[in-house]
Parts: C-alpha cells; sequence; structure tokens
C-alpha cells in the first residue's frame, strides 16, 4: 500500500502535505492556548465572585467554630479611657482631680505593655503622682502594666490651679489621653480548640433539635413533593379556568413569607383566631387549641406551613415534566385494558423519577435550611427549635458566636454527606 501511495504521489507532494499538516496542528494548538487563556481572563469575575461569597464566608465558618469566642471578641481587645476633672477650680490656688477611667475592653484577653500618654493643661499642677507615672514638662506618662481580662481601674492624680489656667480655660477634656498595648486578637491567632463541638455534642438537648430538624425536613420535603405531584394531576387535564387555578396554586410560593406566617399565626390563634371559633361552633372541640405553643402539635403545624408554603415549587417542575411525556404510551396502554392507576404507576412513576429526584434533593436542603419560617410562626418555641434556629440562639441571643459557627458547621457536614450519598446511590439509579 505504501509503495503505491509513493508510485502514484510524488516526493514534493508528499513534503508539501506534510509541511502543511504540520503548520496547520501547530497553528491550531497556538489558537487553542490563546483561546483557554481568553476563557480564563473572561471566567475571573465570575471565580472571584464565587470566592467572595461563597467559599470565603465559608472558611470563615469553619475557623470561628474552632475557636471559643463570643462577639464581643470579634474586635481585638484594647485599653479604653475617659478623662474627667474633679471639683471646683474658681479661683488661683483651688484644687481637684484629674480622674483617668481605664478599662481592659474584653472581659478574658490580657492586655500586655499598657502605656498611657496626655498633657497636663495649662496652669494646674499636679500635686502627687502615681509611682508607675512620670511628667516631664506638662507631658504626663505612665507605664501601667497588664491588664486582665475585665480590669477596670480610676487613676486620680491631685491638682491645683493659678492664674493661667483661667485665662487660657483649657479643660482636661479638650487634651485628648492615649493609651496604647499589645494584646493577641483571639479570632486571628493560630490557637484552635474543639471546645464548641464538645459542648454541641454533650449535650442531650442538641440530639433532640437534631430530630426535630430530621422530622421537619423529611416530612416536609415528602409532603411538597406529593403534595405537588397530586396538584401536578390535577392540572394536567384541560379544562375551564385551567389557568386561573395555576396562579392560584402558585400563591403560597409567591406570597412574602412575612404575610403569610402571620396570616397563620392568626387564623390560629386560641384566642382570636378563626379556626378555633370554627371548630367550637362546629362542636369538634370544647376549649381552644394552641396550635403553635404546644408539644408536638407545634411541630406537625410548622411541617404542614412547609408542605402548604413551597408544594408550588414541585408542582411547577413535575407538571412541565408531565406535559413532555409522549401521549402514544398512554393510547396504547388503554388499548391493552390498564387502568389509571396502572398508568399512573408503571408509565407516570418512571418518567418521573428523575425530577422527582432532583425535587426531592433541592427541597430537603433548602428545608434542612429554612430558618425565617420556624422563626416567625414559633420563634424556636414548643419543641420546633431546629438547626438553624440554634445557630441563631447561639450566636446572637447568647452572643457565643464560636458556638454557632460550630452548629453550622454540623449542617454544613450532614449536608454535604447527605448530597455524596445521593449522587452516589440513589441518582444513579435515574441516569442522573
Amino acid at each position: 500500500m505504501a509503495a503505491l501511495i509513493l508510485s502514484k504521489t510524488s516526493p514534493i507532494e508528499i513534503l508539501n502535505k506534510f509541511m502543511l499538516g504540520f503548520f496547520y496542528t501547530k497553528s491550531n494548538g497556538t489558537l487553542a492556548k490563546k483561546e483557554g487563556q481568553l476563557a480564563w481572563v473572561l471566567l475571573f469575575p465570575t471565580l472571584l465572585i464565587i470566592f467572595s461569597i461563597v467559599i470565603l464566608p465559608l472558611i470563615s465558618i469553619f475557623w470561628i467554630s474552632f475557636k471559643p469566642i463570643s462577639l464581643s471578641d470579634l474586635r481585638p481587645p484594647k485599653p479604653i479611657i475617659k478623662e474627667r476633672l474633679k471639683g471646683k477650680l474658681e479661683i488661683e490656688g483651688d484644687k481637684g482631680e484629674i480622674h483617668y477611667r481605664i478599662r481592659n475592653s474584653s472581659r478574658d484577653q490580657i492586655i500586655n505593655n499598657v502605656k498611657l500618654v496626655d498633657t497636663i493643661p495649662r496652669g494646674l499642677k499636679v500635686l502627687n503622682l502615681d509611682d508607675r507615672c512620670q511628667i516631664d514638662q506638662r507631658k504626663l506618662s505612665c507605664n501601667l502594666g497588664s491588664f486582665k481580662g475585665g480590669y477596670r481601674e480610676v487613676l486620680k492624680l491631685k491638682v491645683t490651679s493659678d492664674e493661667i489656667f483661667y485665662i487660657n480655660k483649657i479643660l482636661p477634656k479638650e487634651t485628648i489621653p492615649k493609651m496604647t498595648g499589645k494584646s493577641e486578637n483571639v479570632l486571628t491567632n493560630l490557637n484552635f480548640s474543639l471546645v464548641n463541638f464538645v459542648k454541641i455534642f454533650d449535650r442531650d438537648e442538641f440530639f433532640q433539635v437534631l430530630f426535630v430538624t430530621l422530622f421537619y425536613t423529611v416530612f416536609g420535603t415528602v409532603g411538597a413533593l406529593l403534595m405537588g405531584l397530586l396538584a401536578a394531576l390535577i392540572l394536567n387535564t384541560n379544562f375551564r379556568g385551567q389557568g386561573i387555578f395555576r396562579g392560584l396554586f402558585l400563591f403560597p410560593y409567591v406570597a412574602p413569607v412575612i404575610a403569610v406566617a402571620f396570616t397563620w399565626v392568626l387564623l390560629f390563634d386560641p384566642f382570636s383566631g378563626s379556626i378555633n371559633a370554627l371548630l367550637i361552633q362546629m362542636q369538634v372541640i370544647e376549649t381552644p387549641i394552641n396550635f403553635f405553643g404546644k408539644r408536638p402539635l407545634a411541630l406537625i403545624m410548622v411541617t404542614v406551613f412547609e408542605i402548604w408554603r413551597y408544594f408550588p415549587l414541585s408542582f411547577l417542575f413535575i407538571l412541565a415534566r408531565m406535559q413532555s411525556i409522549d401521549n402514544e404510551m398512554y393510547e396504547a396502554a388503554e388499548m391493552d385494558g390498564a387502568s389509571p392507576f396502572q398508568k399512573f404507576w408503571y408509565l407516570s412513576i418512571p418518567m418521573l423519577l428523575g425530577i422527582l429526584s432532583i425535587l426531592f434533593l433541592l427541597r430537603f436542603i433548602w428545608t434542612f435550611n429554612k430558618f425565617d419560617d420556624i422563626f416567625l410562626l414559633t420563634g424556636g418555641n414548643a419543641g420546633t427549635r431546629t438547626l438553624t434556629v440554634n445557630v441563631y440562639e447561639q450566636a446572637f441571643a447568647l452572643s457565643n458566636i464560636g458556638a454557632g459557627a460550630a452548629v453550622a458547621v454540623v449542617i454544613f457536614m450532614f449536608l454535604l454527606i447527605f448530597s455524596i450519598l445521593f449522587f452516589k446511590f440513589i441518582s444513579r439509579e435515574e441516569g442522573l
């Protein structure tokens, strides 16, 4: 074959084809390299935004979770001073006191090498001086040593006035004292601890909160999917007013959460709620029921609210998938004598498993992270406190931001493991 080719093609033509192929490949490779560089340049703003709003906060949460700190520790400790002149200095020779109220801004951290510098106003003569201080031409300097956490002190200097003081009328508050010191910022140092995680897992309360979170997430997710599937089945058929009903079904999802949450609270109020009044008039109950203030009814109610509010999202996706299924399969099944249930179970469900799997994953993650619904309905009381509500209470209500970050890390790890298992086992069967 090679001999046949050589016999029909001259050596010059072979060399020309080789050179053209070489330069074309080389130029193509260079172009591809430039295109790749351009792609990275265009993607850089996007990557920077992702790093700024996703990765950097995530790293910060992990960092804080290993530090037993409170909200007050987010700022580095520093010495604080307030100066005040005590006494009535009305004529020459009157005596008074300059008070320096000094303290450590932190309750726990130590400030070392604290120094105070101030200028004594003209016309005031210092009568006594603290052993830690010295004056050089009205320049007051004090070496106050170390301040422990929560340290407070009032440094007093007795002074007397003369005529120059009244002429100049310079008060101590017009000469601002300065304090310096060296301290270690617990937020930025490299000392890490597992105290926050130990406190979390040592409490039985954590596992109760975890159970409430799983109950709320699983039943809220499954209920929203089932209700969305039912709504899609109802509106998948053509009837008069179909578009109006589709719009009404979307109302719970598009309405402001604060509006619908307070509407539910008012409707189910045990004293002035319409639901309790209606049930009493129908003789279903004898006394009003505190739906959002009684265990375990409160947990059931917030779960029902979750199902009602977020089933429209499932309804939209499932209905769109249903309308893309070929009707010929249903017609063939009907000719074979299949019942409506059999067509639904053996034809519709297999075609909907993919979208149902995706919806289950998304709704599970979103419901597990849900905070505003429960906080608006119950505030986390009556056995409805989830992990996200616990993050808020630890970080802001108790000012223990380290423990709050630790709970947030637990939430992240739990959802990460759930997502890995989902894609490894469940989605593989659906071909996702």
